[in-house]
């Protein structure tokens, strides 16, 4: 039914309806009734009411919903439900509206009976750096409309402020952080920008430089972390069993690979290019963790445990 309605440029009567469905009336308006009032199908009548057609300015947003919905489809509606409502209050709020209504009733049509108690499912945020409304829409503008945008940005391991002209390539949602990439032309090449860092955006009338998704890939997603750069290298870890059970069930990064040991321990090996933002992650194990390779990863852990320990000597 679905089928016929969406194909039709005007109202096909009961009969009809009927007739290519092979189906009586009371089976016709049982299906009509779920279609419309179930399903949110944009089905209205004609004026006399024996016509069935599709309001065309929706039928183009409406699609049946699937069957069934597998555990990591029911996790991505929940998620994207959640980021919808909470990663930029007040950004596009009646237009995302709609879509968040939609959500609710693909998860009820599961029996899940959300939209009477979302408060059931709670994702936290606690490592989430809020971006300004304002600043979250002018950069979407921007990397839409292929304009380039000069910005001044606060870069924190520096603790400095730069100018830069840069030409937005995509948006990035990293461990609840965005991030834009784009073509820093100061430093001509691929750099990545935490929004939040960004001090001050002003839209420039000069078109966006493109860079391939090919090259963007091999630049900014071949390595362990945001800021790391092409994957130059390996780290070989190796957790205490105790840790192991936590860190075999992680992703660190989609090319990583892991083996069990015969004591219950686990070696991880993953890419990475600059290792600072890998050094942060292996040091949150502790002594749990031991590097194996590369030699100078090693060093570095071991010069940052000593520099902590010193704090607590005395």
């Amino acid at each position: 039914m679905h089928d016929i309605l969406r194909q039709r440029r005007t109202p096909i009567s009961r009969q009809d309806l009927m007739d290519e469905l092979g189906c009586s009336q009371a089976t016709l308006y049982r299906l009509v009734g779920e279609l419309r009032d179930h399903l949110g199908a944009p089905l209205e009548q004609d004026a006399d009411g024996r016509g069935y057609y599709y309001d065309r300015s929706l039928a183009g947003s409406f699609e049946l919903p699937g069957l069934w919905i597998s555990p990591d489809e029911l996790q991505g509606l929940l998620t994207a439900r959640h980021i919808l409502g909470n990663v930029q209050p007040g950004l596009l709020e009646d237009e995302l509206d709609g879509v968040q209504h939609r959500i609710n009733q693909l998860l009820d049509q599961q029996g899940l009976n959300f939209s009477a108690q979302p408060e059931r499912v709670n994702i936290r945020r606690d490592a989430g750096r809020p971006v300004p409304a304002e600043l979250f829409e002018d950069v979407m503008q921007a990397l839409f409309r292929r304009q380039r945008l000069k910005i001044s940005y606060h870069g924190r391991r520096r603790d400095d402020v730069s100018e830069r002209e840069i030409s937005p390539q995509r948006l990035t949602s990293y461990r609840d952080r965005w991030y834009l990439d784009a073509w820093c032309h100061r430093a001509e090449g691929l750099r990545s920008f935490a929004l939040e860092r960004i001090r001050d955006m002003t839209l420039l009338d000069e078109e966006s430089v493109e860079v391939s998704e090919t090259e963007l890939a091999n630049e900014l997603d071949q390595a362990f972390g945001i800021f790391s750069g092409p994957a130059e290298h390996s780290a070989r870890l190796r957790f205490t069993p105790e840790a192991a059970r936590w860190v075999a069930d992680e992703i660190w990064h989609p090319q990583q690979h892991g083996q069990w040991l015969e004591d219950g321990g686990y070696v991880l090996e993953v890419p990475f290019g600059r290792s600072r933002e890998l050094e942060m992650e292996i040091l949150r194990y502790g002594c749990e963790v031991e590097v194996l390779q590369p030699d100078f990863l090693c060093r570095a852990i071991r010069d940052q445990l000593r520099e902590a320990l010193k704090r607590y000597d005395g």
